[in-house]
């Protein structure tokens, strides 16, 4: 049982706190809300994540896990501190490591002699040395404590789920044995632990989630050139997933990716090439396939809907970035409502979990609380988040209500053959 420090309780920060937990470890929680510490103590979890509030109630229950205001508090009782901090985008698309710098300096006066200090977040090559610097330049010793790399592979809906059960561990450190001590922290997981450089580490977070932008992107230009030919980007998806070179996963074409990660990540893995002086053109034609794949959405409705936007109500299921979570962060679908909105339609919206955040979000966008009174005289219906729920509502009613019986399906989520067969004109995502 190791006593642990975790900085920051957003969504890294609290899910690697009450996984931590769950291992046995004390681990002490920080954060700068006193109403996000104050909830979180009474067991009350701010973010939709399946597997979150179970943990937390254990985590509390079992006086392993405790909230509270302010970093110095938390590090200066721990063998480990987890930086798991924002690093947002910049205006140049490099990583904004202030809070991160902030808090370094925040924290160094009072490390205790053999503390090591984990950047958790994702974080820019160089990073676990320039927080060894700062660390270093704000009181600490530098031979009295160390700091490693170890980057979260967390996927929104599943990070519990991922943080138990992960397809790696990565650990980047300069000392082997600082290297050992943290692997330790993850003893009881079932899992491959790569211990390389720090650099090393840093660039597998950033090299991975630009892969899967880039076979997100791949499948949507492929979808939309099955769109040319005739062919069904389902059954070729299919053919390529059986491929074990492949495989099945970010084969699913849609309105592009969004979330937390990937526009974040491309966006600061092509700031470090141009740094670096390396023409990243292949990282550069999957963030232009991704933008362009927005607009394509909305061509795509235009046609629909007889080709003129201006006046018309329009229907939206779904604003979150992808289902079973409540964040908006990049969204696709708010990037198409704005474009819908721009263009002179009147838009009106429904989503299970961040409805009201979304209204906030996008002025003018309508937010209503039932997926059938979105459709109320709307001129067509867009889904734009793979919900579950959607799936099985009543089409008979909703055909009823839409003014035309219109479907854009930008998540290929429904049956084409039976909502046609009620009569529905119906358009996925590089299907017939």
């Amino acid at each position: 049982m190791s006593d642990v420090a975790v900085i920051g309780a957003g969504y890294v920060g609290l899910t690697t706190s009450v996984c931590l937990a769950h291992l046995g470890h004390r681990v002490l929680c920080a954060d700068i809300d006193e109403e996000r510490v104050a909830r979180l103590s009474k067991g009350e979890v701010p973010i939709l994540e399946d597997g979150l509030p179970e943990l937390l109630s254990e985590g509390l229950s079992s006086r392993r896990l405790t909230f509270v205001v302010g970093a110095r508090q938390a590090a200066a009782r721990a063998n480990f501190v987890f930086l798991c901090v924002p690093t947002p985008q910049a205006d140049d698309g490099s990583a904004d490591l202030s809070s991160v710098e902030a808090v370094a300096r925040e924290i160094a006066p009072v490390l205790r002699r053999g503390t090591v200090v984990i950047n958790k977040s994702t974080m820019p090559v160089g990073s676990t040395r320039l927080v060894q610097r700062i660390l270093g330049e704000s009181g600490a010793s530098i031979e009295e404590v160390r700091v490693a790399s170890n980057p979260e592979f967390l996927r929104e809906g599943t990070s519990v789920q991922d943080f138990l059960n992960p397809n790696r561990v990565v650990i980047g450190c300069d000392d082997p044995s600082v290297a050992v001590r943290v692997s330790e922290l993850y003893r009881s997981l079932d899992a491959p632990i790569l211990v390389t450089d720090p650099a090393s580490a840093e660039m597998i977070k950033y090299a991975s989630n630009a892969f899967l932008a880039t076979k997100i992107s791949f499948v949507n230009a492929i979808a939309n050139l099955c769109e040319a030919v005739d062919a069904d980007v389902r059954e070729v998806a299919l053919g390529m997933g059986y491929d074990q070179r492949i495989g099945f996963e970010f084969l699913h074409p849609g309105p592009g990716y969004g979330g937390s990660c990937f526009p974040k990540d491309t966006a600061a893995l092509r700031y470090t090439a141009r740094r670096a002086g390396y023409a990243f053109s292949l990282l550069d034609g999957v963030v232009e396939v991704n933008r362009r794949q927005h607009e394509r959405m909305v061509e795509k409705l235009t046609a629909l809907v007889g080709g003129e936007l201006r006046g018309r109500t329009l229907a939206l299921w779904g604003l979150t970035f992808k289902a079973n979570t409540d964040d908006l962060r990049d969204s696709p679908a708010l990037v198409i409502a704005r474009r819908l909105l721009d263009a002179g339609a009147h838009v009106r919206a429904y989503d299970p979990a961040a409805g009201e955040r979304a209204g906030a979000i996008v002025p003018g966008l309508e937010i209503v609380s039932d997926p059938y009174e979105v459709c109320i005289g709307a001129a067509a219906l867009s889904v734009l988040t793979e919900w579950d729920e959607f799936r099985w509502l009543d089409f008979d009613r909703v055909r009823d209500a839409l003014e035309a019986p219109v479907v854009l399906d930008t998540r290929n989520l429904l049956d084409p053959g039976a909502l046609r067969r009620l009569g529905f004109t119906y358009e996925g995502v590089g299907r017939s």
